[in-house]
């Protein structure tokens, strides 16, 4: 085992709650301080960590109580399966952003609809466009934040897998 491991992976419920947590707090500043608003698919995304909180907490609860440790390494794979369907979801809205593949038809730049915010700012003579889901409005390292969120998912889902394998070890 890689030295200093052995914390992480014995905490990993507490660790995937933060990690999550920090996916959608960096998610929120990119919209917030960014201006970038999110599209359906960066929506899906966020439901996932979402999701992944949810499970951390309950597993956080759940293992506590009497009985409760033997489902450690349940939770740690149920969390590696809601990374890897994040890493899809991902996967999906950065094919659609290097036109790999199309996205949903109502999030594409060619089409889509317009909210009542953003009638209301036509009207008043804004140029105003919707966010697509086939266009990466960020790029660092030559990855839209789709393709960075692939490689953290999958490298979440990982670890994971090795902290339920850790845990049966313990056993």
């Amino acid at each position: 085992m890689i030295p200093g491991l052995r914390p992480l992976l014995d905490r990993w419920r507490l660790s995937a709650l933060a990690a999550s947590a920090g996916m959608l707090a960096i998610a929120h500043a990119f919209e917030t301080f960014g201006g970038l608003a999110p599209c359906a698919l960066c929506l899906r995304q966020r439901e996932v960590y979402w999701v992944a909180i949810a499970v951390a907490l309950a597993g956080m609860i759940l293992t506590r109580l009497r009985g409760g440790e033997r489902y450690k390494a349940l939770f740690n794979l149920v969390l590696g399966l809601i990374f890897v369907v994040g890493a899809g979801v991902a996967a999906y809205h950065a094919g659609a952003e290097w036109k790999w593949w199309p996205g949903p038809t109502a999030c594409a730049s060619t089409g889509g609809t317009v909210g009542l915010d953003a009638l209301s700012a036509l009207a008043q003579g804004a140029q105003v466009k919707p966010p697509a889901c086939d266009e990466a409005p960020w790029v660092f390292a030559g990855l839209s934040m789709a393709g960075w969120n692939v490689l953290i998912s999958l490298g979440l889902a990982a670890i994971s897998v090795t902290a339920a394998l850790h845990e049966r070890g313990k056993r």
